[in-house]
């Protein structure tokens, strides 16, 4: 009997961590735009980027979360 108690939590316990794992919902990614100028010089650039941002699926502000960065010359 104590083999099959033994056996039993050892199976289970091999098929515990699957439940755990589950779908995150509200994960928005986070991209950081590096700009060696400023937001002026490349504004054209800036959304370039989020038009093709948006045409692959992912909306500013929805499910995506951009940071800009300015080097400012």
């Amino acid at each position: 009997m104590k083999r099959r108690s033994f056996l039993g939590v050892l199976g289970g316990g091999a098929f515990w961590p699957l439940g755990a794992f589950g779908q995150q919902t509200g994960r928005n990614l986070k991209v950081a735009y590096l700009g060696v100028s400023s937001f002026a010089l490349e504004a054209h650039y800036v959304e370039a980027f989020r038009i093709e941002l948006r045409e692959l699926g992912y909306v500013e502000g929805q499910n995506v979360v951009i940071e800009y960065r300015w080097a400012d010359g």
